[in-house]
């Protein structure tokens, strides 16, 4: 994966502000459909959104001010009515004012959104998450909160954290719930997420992703990037949101401040990102909650590396596939598999099933059995199309 320019996330820390800002919010053909008059987004652009880029760069959350009336109740935020065409169609700014008031727009969703955007660690993987109530419900990707009842830590912006314990996952869609732990907040309810819906979301309308992009940084703060839809539909938004590795999880708001989506899979060129809608999680609601664990997620298949026969009444390891995960852990032709993680095996189907239900990157505890001795491996799974 490409590495991403400081400036690209951080927006403010380059040579030019003009040139920065056009870099990011130079209007696409994929996203509006023809190209606007490149010299009206540069006098746009050199007047307003260079100082988007200052007042959106990344702070520590203690020199942050809230720009919010109440910030803990919810991040949206109300739209002034010169931007309701710029909000609901995705237009462009058509004057200096609406520009300013963009920017402002921008400021304030960006300030809430701070407040619920989280770092998730399970094991020695790491991604995002959003706070959506006071209970401490977590949305995260899938792939990031693994499987079911897995410890985790759950980082605030401020840097404190929190215990928290994975809840269900719907793998079709790359959607997963955390829970975190109760008595860690004197009986306060969270700052939470204003929750939105998907089903009305069209190409070109403007966006908002926060993130702790290559992982928490306390210094650095949540960051935020600003972009614009460029594909719709029930399973995946495609934006233009520059997103990098660590984002994984994270949300994104709409100009109104609500949730509207959790970023998923980070494409290959950093402004090609998937985010899952959030009506997937609204529909799938009672599953998640219960720890329900489901699907299949394309590119994100599990993979050991091993092959045997069913039948034999144990799991023999009969071929051990190069570069694979088991390979690199050490187990060997001849092993025979008896628990995986913390499920006894009792044949090769059973070892099957098992490392279906894990996730790529997830961190396993194996006992086998090798000449007469029990022998144990830690297995990073691996990931297969």
């Amino acid at each position: 994966m490409k590495r991403v320019p400081e400036e690209r996330y951080v927006i403010a820390n380059s040579a030019s502000r003009f040139e920065a800002a056009l870099n990011i919010y130079n209007l696409k053909l994929s996203v509006c459909g023809k190209q606007v008059l490149r010299a009206v987004v540069v006098v746009f652009l050199l007047f307003g959104f260079s100082v988007v880029a200052q007042r959106l760069q990344a702070q520590p959350p203690s020199l942050a001010k809230a720009s919010v009336a109440d910030p803990p109740s919810g991040t949206m935020v109300p739209v002034p009515s010169e931007l309701q065409g710029i909000f609901t169609f995705g237009k462009v700014p058509q004057s200096l004012d609406q520009l300013r008031l963009l920017e402002q727009q921008f400021g304030r969703v960006s300030e809430a959104a701070k407040l619920c955007t989280v770092s998730v660690k399970i094991g020695q993987s790491q991604g995002c998450g959003v706070i959506i109530d006071g209970g401490g419900k977590v949305l995260t990707a899938a792939h990031v909160a693994m499987r079911p009842n897995k410890p985790a830590t759950v980082i605030l912006a401020n840097g404190r954290r929190l215990k928290a314990t994975t809840l269900g996952s719907n793998k079709n869609v790359d959607a997963g719930m955390l829970q975190i732990n109760p008595d860690q907040n004197e009986g306060e309810d969270w700052p939470h997420a204003t929750l939105g819906s998907s089903d009305k979301l069209t190409n070109g309308m403007w966006c908002i992703a926060t993130g702790h992009p290559s992982g928490f940084d306390q210094k650095r703060g949540v960051v935020t990037r600003v972009g614009r839809i460029s594909r719709v539909n029930r399973a995946a938004l495609r934006t233009d949101c520059a997103l990098i590795g660590g984002d994984s999880g994270g949300p994104l708001f709409d100009l109104s401040g609500q949730l509207i989506a959790i970023h998923s899979r980070i494409g290959n060129d950093v402004e090609e990102n998937l985010h899952i809608p959030i009506d997937n999680y609204s529909k799938s609601w009672e599953r998640l909650v219960a720890g329900d664990f489901w699907g299949s997620l394309p590119g994100f298949r599990p993979v050991l590396g091993v092959q045997g026969k069913t039948g034999e009444g144990k799991a023999v390891i009969k071929t051990v596939r190069a570069g694979s995960a088991a390979l690199k852990a050490g187990i060997k032709e001849g092993d025979i598999i008896q628990k995986f993680g913390d499920r006894q095996i009792s044949d090769f189907q059973s070892l099957r099933e098992a490392v279906g239900e894990t996730m790529p990157g997830e961190n396993v505890r194996v006992q086998a059995f090798r000449e007469g001795s029990i022998v144990f491996f830690r297995v990073v799974i691996g990931r297969g199309e």
